[in-house]
């Protein structure tokens, strides 16, 4: 059983924005440090930034505007903790306690993403989508039912009528969508609105890519601090998560899909 929701669900919205910020971030700096968590709907964008860059708060405007429309936007930025920060000083280390799992995708996971992806590119409008063993609930927004149950006539498509969706009739928040995110390979920390020093995004990156790799389940634990995991340095998992990041385009790119 899978749940995925497409880059228009309002929370994968808050998700994209934290996103560009941490995009906008690593413009600036090859290794910044940045938090950002963001709350969105019925107009407002309210984003908190934790961050040791200097960013431009008509950018930050910019990027929500591209992605959320026009909404008024209530941006705080804040330094970074300095104790914190001391942690990172010399070199990168593990910026986060935690646990990570990464698991093989399966088959009705990939199908599901196919399918979510499919629509989407007919009708870019908030949606998600269910795969169940043979049983496949669509609820999409904006769109009729006759238009899609041709293309799945054994789905169960918007059981409870025909909607509209988006963030004028939701709210979204950054990381609440982790299932979408990372299917059976959930366990803790959220994916977005982090930098690369952050274990929930490199070794969560690392993590998935491994077991794709050796076609099974792999796990790690690490704490704050850590220069090592997988008897590997630190800094390693974070250029492999960074060259991950790149190839798919960037934080707000990687925030639309998550790992699967």
């Amino acid at each position: 059983m899978f749940e995925k929701v497409n880059p228009k669900h309002p929370d994968k919205q808050a998700d994209c924005i934290a996103g560009a910020i941490v995009d906008l971030a690593y413009k600036e700096n090859k290794n910044p440090k940045i938090a950002v968590e963001v709350l969105l709907g019925h107009g407002n964008c309210h984003v908190i930034i934790e961050t040791d860059s200097k960013l431009d708060k008509k950018e930050i405007e910019k990027a929500i505007k591209r992605i959320a429309g026009n909404v008024e936007a209530n941006i705080k930025i804040v330094d970074q903790d300095k104790h914190l920060s001391k942690n990172q000083k010399d070199k990168i280390r593990c910026g986060d306690n935690g646990i990570f799992k990464g698991v093989p995708t399966s088959f009705e996971e990939e199908r599901l993403s196919l399918i979510a992806r499919e629509i989407y590119s007919y009708h870019p409008f908030d949606g998600k989508y269910i795969l169940d063993g043979d049983k496949l609930i669509i609820c999409q927004s904006n769109v009729s039912n006759k238009v899609l149950e041709p293309f799945y006539p054994e789905a169960i498509i918007n059981p409870l009528g025909e909607w509209t969706g988006g963030t004028n009739v939701d709210t979204g928040a950054t990381n609440r969508k982790l299932g979408s995110d990372m299917g059976r390979a959930v366990t803790g920390g959220g994916l977005h609105g982090k930098d690369l020093s952050k274990a929930d995004v490199s070794v969560n990156i690392y993590a998935h890519l491994k077991a794709q790799k050796e076609n099974k389940e792999i796990k790690f634990s690490c704490a704050i601090g850590d220069e090592e995991i997988d008897g590997r340095p630190y800094f390693e998992i974070v250029e492999i998560a960074r060259n991950y990041i790149q190839d798919i385009g960037g934080f707000e790119a990687f925030a639309k899909w998550g790992l699967i």
